[in-house]
């Protein structure tokens, strides 16, 4: 899977996510994009792997729509199993959110579902939000220029990182300790779950873990480093990384190695330009990055490393002539532990408005390795009490982090803006998934204009799998 989007011209592959086969068709003004859910061959490292895509008629990946185009997709599961896709970073009505519950039913084999909303501009993507679907690559880049995108004279690449395994995703689940009954992540049957509430507080969850699983290799646009996308460039050129971790549960440090980088956007959101050569980013999360190539041109490798580990994968930007040598899919010593420190220094460049605080919400993240489960205050997804909001409300979560673990945590239908971190308070990014560190606590701060009962959630598929998972609901 390759995505270039270039001041010339889009050389780029469709992806892109649908409402439910049970929504009514809408009267369209345009033609809709064709997508459908796939079965596809890949070649990880020379050996074959049965994975799903997400794909337009001609086989191309990642769906790319131009400014004020409106998301108009009809999507057809053609997986072999039924399935459901959630547009990560959109904000739609409730109903085409692509998560399935009581309302919202999944999409059968040979189904059609049809969206048709407003999207939201920026880096997003598209996912699967049902079972262990998206560990198995059911998942593609959404990519929403606005007309200053158009404009501007860069090039861009998008990269979309995942891990990846051989096994099945549910025996993987299984030798953690996963309870399976937990693992179908849709809503249709929380009814009948017989969860319960779990107290956590007598839980010996150990030392600190940065990794649930040693994944088979690890992926940039379906790529590993033993043969890495070279995108060629320009010299002197600036290129536009639109960096994207798919991962279903590893958190990457992204190393630009001798280039400088400016930070101009998170989860698709403009911030206040942050330059640096090193920036975390942890799943469901996005980064938008711009760099400029030197005069002298060369080859530069852009890296994705394993939040503690020596693993890495990646993409290599080259000028003309420039000669690509070899890299190493491992580094020399282990990466450290993401931190916080990146998420204080953000600053959002559309803020939210000034309005009074009418809500203030308690998220206490729990749970442990042993056994191998994960909460949200001590509660399972099934037997949850929802976080309630009203309509109109300025809303604000305080997160904890009370589990041994770090966790990206990912609201629905909306974005909210981190306004504080370990008691400090500041006005910070604009963002759908802001990553809760062990020991830690987020503020993050959101209108309620939306209104649903939408899925609040750790996005580590393997956390969410087990039981992290609560619903902001308006009442």
């Amino acid at each position: 899977m390759s995505i270039f989007i270039t001041r010339r011209g889009f050389m780029a592959g469709g992806t892109a996510l649908a409402s439910l086969a049970a929504l009514p068709r809408y009267a369209r003004a345009a033609e809709a994009h064709k997508l459908a859910i796939t079965r596809r061959t890949l070649d990880v490292n020379g050996k074959a792997a049965a994975v799903f895509g997400i794909q337009q008629p001609d086989g191309a990946t990642g769906l790319v729509l131009s400014p004020a185009e409106r998301f108009l997709v009809d999507l057809t599961n053609d997986a072999g199993e039924d399935a459901v896709i959630h547009w990560h970073g959109m904000t739609p009505p409730y109903l085409q959110d692509g998560v399935a519950d009581k309302q919202r039913p999944l999409i059968g084999v040979g189904q059609t579902a049809s969206y048709d909303f407003a999207p939201r501009p920026g880096t997003h993507w598209m996912h699967s939000h049902h079972g262990l679907q998206e560990q198995r690559l059911m998942a593609a880049p959404l990519i929403v220029h606005t007309a200053e995108d158009l404009k501007a004279d860069m090039q861009e690449v998008v990269v979309l990182l995942h891990d990846f395994t051989f096994r099945d995703p549910a025996e993987l689940l299984a030798g953690l300790g996963g309870d399976m009954s937990h693992a179908t992540h849709d809503m249709s049957n929380m009814d009948g779950m017989d969860m319960g509430n779990m107290d956590m507080s007598g839980m010996d969850m150990g030392a600190m873990d940065l990794n649930d699983v040693d994944y088979d290799a690890y992926l940039a646009n379906d790529r590993t480093l033993a043969d890495p996308l070279v995108v060629r460039t320009e010299r002197k050129g600036r290129v536009r990384l639109r960096l994207i971790n798919g991962a279903t549960s590893t958190a990457f440090h992204l190393d630009l190695g001798a280039l400088n980088g400016e930070v101009i956007a998170v989860d698709g959101n403009p911030v206040q330009p942050l330059r640096g050569r090193r920036f975390p980013i942890s799943m469901g999360q996005r980064l938008d990055i711009v760099v400029d190539l030197p005069e002298e041109g060369g080859a530069f490798p852009i890296l994705a490393e394993r939040e503690g580990g020596v693993e890495r994968t990646g993409l290599i930007l080259a000028t003309p002539d420039a000669t690509v040598t070899k890299i190493a899919e491992q580094g020399g010593k282990a990466t450290d532990a993401l931190t916080i420190d990146f998420e204080t220094q953000l600053s959002a460049l559309v803020p939210l408005g000034q309005k009074p605080v009418a809500r203030t919400l308690q998220a206490s993240l729990t749970g442990g390795m042993s056994p191998y489960v994960w909460s949200i205050n001590g509660e399972l997804f099934g037997k949850h009490r929802p976080l309630e909001v009203t309509a109109g409300e300025r809303v604000v979560i305080d997160m904890v982090n009370d589990s041994m673990m770090a966790h990206p945590m990912h609201l629905h239908g909306h974005h909210f803006q981190v306004i504080g971190i370990n008691g400090r308070s500041f006005a910070g990014a604009m963002r759908d998934t802001v990553l809760v560190p062990v020991g830690g606590k987020v503020s993050v701060a959101f209108d309620a204009d939306n209104s649903g009962r939408w899925p609040f959630h750790c996005h580590n598929l393997l956390h969410m799998a087990t039981g992290m998972m609560t619903e902001v609901a308006y009442t």
